[in-house]
């Protein structure tokens, strides 16, 4: 059995139950998910933990396709090349950069087409870790806090949408409630539990049946994707393309999809339950894709495509690039693009500020009529 990773006590917990308190005693899941990732200095992705590695002998939770196979980005490149041409740019920007390792494939596959790569990431400790996977290409990479007003280039997201918080709603006995967290429980004995709400909050569509269901909604996604497009209008224009795993709204919303989609990741075991172990494991919800397109098509940006990886990769040309390599090479790239794990369940979807041009990876298996 593994062992969870063991961190110093944490002011985050404590934290956490001030804001509650501060909040009158009931705290919106998104918050709460919020304070959890990215709390500085103390949420998941700003403390000092592992987080990304292939095996939890590392003390890693997680293993994101880019650290699964060089190939990934090598190939993902080649549509980031067609992008750059289409826009007549040179720059290259990744949210959420995690190890470097995406940006270090990119920056070998693409050499002198890439200009300028720029990170927007919250961690200042994979910035760190960024900084020394990156340093032969010191003089092209550039790290910031913020978002610049203008955006021009090529925007990559890969796991990014994920690790947005989103707010639960919960249907019992045909009533809508918003779930949050409360405060149980005194002294050390404190902790975290569930409390719904009524609300006047609903999913974007109509759920068929009266059992009870629990989903997500994802107002902090769809502004991210608004803000993006404000930006990259501002510019001479642009792209963008975001790999994660999701479903289109139809799917998402299935009546039998009653227990949502929040999941969290320790020591590669995937667990339910993002009230304990705070701040020390991963809380991810799966992406609403129809939701993506929509908020990018209400703020001015066309749809390019939307697939599966496993097409989007294949269209690139990783095939080919697989059958040159090495049999160990070959089985961590099958991975990539094998049903049962990243092929069909992470998707990719392509947004550009002029729709006017045919992006490669979307060549064939265009599933953009589903969202």
């Amino acid at each position: 059995m593994s062992t969870p990773n063991i961190n110093p006590p944490s002011e985050l917990t404590p934290r956490i139950h001030q804001a509650i308190a501060q909040a009158g005693g009931w705290m919106g899941f998104d918050r709460f998910m919020a304070m959890a990732l990215y709390e500085p200095g103390l949420g998941y992705y700003t403390n000092a933990l592992q987080k990304f590695g292939a095996m939890p002998s590392s003390g890693s939770d997680f293993v994101t396709a880019p650290g699964l196979s060089p190939l990934f980005g090598h190939t993902l490149a080649v549509q980031l090349r067609q992008a750059l041409q289409v826009t007549g740019t040179q720059d290259v920007w990744e949210f959420g950069a995690g190890t470097g390792a995406l940006a270090l494939q990119l920056l070998d596959a693409l050499g002198d087409a890439v200009g300028r790569y720029t990170i927007i990431d919250l961690s200042g400790t994979l910035r760190a870790r960024q900084a020394d996977t990156l340093l032969k290409y010191a003089d092209k990479v550039r790290w910031l806090d913020a978002w610049p007003d203008v955006i021009e280039g090529v925007v990559v997201g890969n796991e990014v949408l994920d690790a947005m918080p989103v707010q639960l709603l919960q249907r019992t006995g045909g009533v809508w409630h918003e779930r949050g967290v409360v405060s149980t429980g005194e002294g050390e004995g404190r902790a975290f539990a569930w409390q719904d709400r009524p609300t006047d909050l609903r999913p974007p569509m109509d759920i068929e049946g009266e059992h009870d269901y629990l989903t997500e909604i994802h107002p902090q996604a769809e502004a991210f994707i608004a803000s993006l497009a404000e930006r990259l209008k501002a510019g001479r224009g642009g792209a963008a393309f975001f790999l994660d795993y999701g479903f289109p709204e139809g799917e998402y919303f299935h009546p039998q999809r009653h227990m949502g989609t929040v999941m969290c990741h320790q020591l590669h075991q995937a667990d339910d339950d993002p009230l304990v172990a705070v701040g020390q494991k991963d809380i991810t919800a799966h992406v609403n894709f129809t939701g993506v397109a929509l908020a990018a098509q209400n703020a001015g940006l066309e749809v390019l495509g939307y697939t599966c990886q496993a097409w989007f990769l294949l269209n690139l040309g990783l095939a080919e690039r697989m059958a040159e390599a090495s049999l160990a090479e070959r089985s961590q790239a099958q991975r990539l693009v094998n049903e049962h794990e990243m092929g069909e369940l992470f998707k990719v979807i392509g947004l550009a500020t002029s729709g006017d041009w045919a992006a490669q990876g979307f060549d064939r298996g265009d599933r953009s009529h589903r969202l």
